[in-house]
């Protein structure tokens, strides 16, 4: 009997420390924002874009006032981030590196996992080399897994998938870039690139959540509840192909 008693007052203590926010009240969170993977056939996508999207990330978790974001350079010089960001567990090797990220207690690792768009009517758009960017493509979406990774142990200790939607017109003059580049050209202006700010918006907002504000806050359960909405919905799509 005292051995069930002491094994629930353990369990509750260990459920406790991982409701609880990862720093102290009024400390800031340090974290290293990692490059962003692509699972999907976008056509937007490129590394310059992956480098964009971490950066856009670090800036807005700068913004909040509740994190501490390391520079990318730091990053560069201890890891290769390329395994690292898609892998869905962490080498004993890279562990290893990790533990030499002093400024980091975390990593945030970001992969779009889905991506799709609508295209209506013609009209000029984007052309990068062969391909274009262009149509009236009037909806966007966009999902990115989102994983924090705790440089002492290389343990993923969350991970979520974030989605953002954005409807609209596209670029209807045409436009010619050398390179395609998601903070000029206009590109930010379309669906595709309101979807893709939104979901790092939201991703912020996330990570603030729960990092900052801990699993016990209510606004987790405004994500749980979004999170439960996603998962429905991708297993009732799987339904129906069946």
């Amino acid at each position: 009997m005292k051995k069930i008693v002491l094994t629930l007052l353990l369990a509750a203590v260990l459920l406790a420390g991982l409701t609880q926010p990862l720093a102290a009240k009024g400390d800031k969170i340090r974290i290293g924002v990692l490059r962003f993977t692509n699972q999907t056939r976008a056509s937007w996508w490129n590394s310059q874009v992956s480098n964009e999207l971490s950066d856009m990330l670090a800036a807005e978790l700068v913004s909040t006032k509740s994190f501490s974001v390391l520079e990318r350079k730091e990053i560069d010089a201890v890891l290769d981030e390329q395994d690292l960001s898609a892998s869905d567990r962490v080498s004993a090797r890279t562990k290893v590196k990790m533990k030499k990220l002093k400024g980091a207690q975390y990593l945030i690792a970001g992969t779009v996992s889905a991506y799709e768009e609508n295209v209506k009517g013609g009209g000029a758009g984007v052309r990068v080399g062969p391909v274009s960017l262009g149509g009236a493509k009037e909806k966007a979406y966009i999902a990115v897994d989102v994983k924090v990774i705790d440089t002492e142990t290389g343990e993923i200790v969350d991970a979520r998938t974030i989605e953002a939607t954005a409807k609209g017109s596209a670029l209807r003059a045409g436009l010619s870039i050398r390179h395609f580049s998601l903070s000029g050209g206009g590109y930010e202006k379309t669906p595709a690139g309101k979807a893709i700010r939104a979901c790092i918006l939201y991703i912020c907002e996330y990570l603030e959540c729960s990092m900052v504000m801990g699993e016990d806050d209510e606004c987790m359960e405004q994500w749980n509840e979004m999170d439960s909405k996603r998962k429905k919905k991708t297993k009732d799509a799987i339904d129906m192909d069946d």
